[in-house]
């Protein structure tokens, strides 16, 4: 081996969404990384093409990131948050709140995108209950995802997700997904479709709009392929959840800051949330956390409510605003704004999306989506639904690349440092693999 690591069985890491018994046979191992590459256990070079997990878009082992680390962990390892403060947690909140849309700007830290999505549950609930509201369903779509905890499980329309786990929230109504079919292998918002949107006035006058808490969505579906909404989709949405007093929650774990070119998506679609989730490029990968910013009506609401002196929010947990993670947080965003990032991942977009685009005359290739750095490519299903996929993000890492794949959909997601050469070698090992497979 080129590294020296400690031989074993590496039967002890259980490890997370992994086939675990194939893994430890052939195991796929990065034991360093800077920029847009890593190497293996091997030796080998490997360029990321999903930024890890769309969390570092300005590149693996940034020098300003470990130094903001290390310098906080030599002053404060640790604060209890429950009750007490450190100063940069209200300085990130700040950072935050800077890039969310007006009026949004109220930031709830937590350690993942997972309790980012179960916290703004809570926070819906809470914000209704101060309100004197019995509102009690939640509306969400097929091919959804947001994430692992079990109001995320509830919340999201993927089948593996939700098969083992049967025991999940009651109340949560399905609306379908975006991807008709109709519309093949095209850059950006999908012209058809709009009236899916509709699904949800349907829930409305099924249930009783009154009874609808709120709306989880991704605006771009992520982890299921990036599933673009139609044009005018989610200003309907918008206007359905104005009618009925319903709260839109964006889910913006994947496509926020800078993804879409801009802060959030939120400013792409000119659509303005009640709630948004975030994480990931936070703290680009470095640490582990999330956060969830609400509009300022909900934080008032739930707080004033409350009798003086009482906590308003039975909520929190043991890291949250962990002083080492609000450092990445703060030295994150200072890259983003001083590399100009959000405006590369803008300028870069017309070239990837051709690149990506140009996978579709692959006879494995069954359609190709995207906007901003971000691209959905799925290819025909074999003997059965993820096999090929699965077997394709095995043997992208051994010609020298790391792609995600959920199912048959591989999801591209370039760092915003990238150049047109580091597009061309993603495409070029993309194409090279796919040919194997012919």
């Amino acid at each position: 081996m080129a590294y020296d690591a400690h031989p074993n069985s590496l039967e002890k890491h259980w490890m997370p969404f992994t086939d675990n018994r194939g893994f430890k046979e052939d195991p796929r191992l990065v034991v360093e990384a800077s920029g847009v590459y890593a190497t293996s256990h091997r030796g080998e070079q490997i360029i990321d093409g999903s930024s890890g997990l769309f969390c570092s878009p300005a590149g693996h082992c940034h020098p300003k990131i470990i130094e903001a680390v290390h310098q906080q962990m030599q002053k404060n390892t640790y604060t209890a948050p429950f009750g007490l403060g450190h100063p940069a947690s209200f300085q990130l909140a700040d950072k935050v709140a800077a890039l969310t849309p007006d009026g949004i700007d109220h930031v709830f830290f937590v350690n993942s995108g997972s309790e980012a999505i179960d916290t703004a549950l809570k926070i819906v609930m809470s914000y209704h209950s101060a309100r004197g509201e019995n509102r009690h369903r939640f509306v969400s779509r097929e091919r959804a995802y947001h994430g692992v905890n079990i109001g995320g499980v509830s919340l999201s329309g993927m089948v593996n997700n939700r098969r083992t786990f049967p025991v999940v929230m009651p109340n949560v109504v399905m609306m379908r997904h975006t991807w008709t079919g109709d519309e093949i292998n095209i850059k950006g918002q999908p012209q058809q479709g709009r009236e899916l949107a509709e699904d949800l006035e349907r829930a409305c006058q099924t249930y009783g709009g009154n009874t609808i808490a709120a709306c989880f969505v991704e605006p771009v579906a992520g982890s299921t392929g990036t599933l673009v909404p139609p044009v005018g989709y989610l200003e309907r949405l918008r206007e359905i959840c104005d009618a009925h007093g319903i709260l839109l929650v964006f889910d913006e774990v994947i496509t926020g800051f800078g993804r879409l070119g801009t802060n959030f998506a939120a400013q792409r679609f000119g659509v303005t949330p009640d709630i948004m989730t975030m994480a990931k490029a936070l703290t680009n990968g470095s640490m582990p956390m999330g956060a969830v910013a609400v509009r300022d009506e909900i934080y008032e609401t739930v707080t004033d409510t409350a009798a003086p002196g009482a906590i308003e929010f039975f909520h929190g947990y043991t890291y949250s605003g962990h002083p080492a993670a609000c450092a990445a947080g703060l030295a994150t965003l200072e890259i983003y704004e001083e590399e100009g990032l959000f405006q590369r991942s803008a300028d870069m977009e017309e070239y990837f999306g051709d690149a990506m685009q140009s996978l579709s005359d692959h006879p494995l290739v069954r359609d190709v989506r995207t906007i901003g750095l971000m691209a959905g490519v799925e290819v025909y299903a074999d003997t059965a639904p993820g096999k090929r996929g699965t077997q394709l993000q095995k043997d992208m890492f051994w010609n020298g690349m790391h792609v995600k794949f959920t199912g048959d959909s591989a999801i591209m997601a370039p760092m915003f440092i990238a150049e047109r050469t580091h597009i061309d070698e993603m495409t070029t090992k993309f194409r090279k693999t796919l040919d194997q497979h012919i």
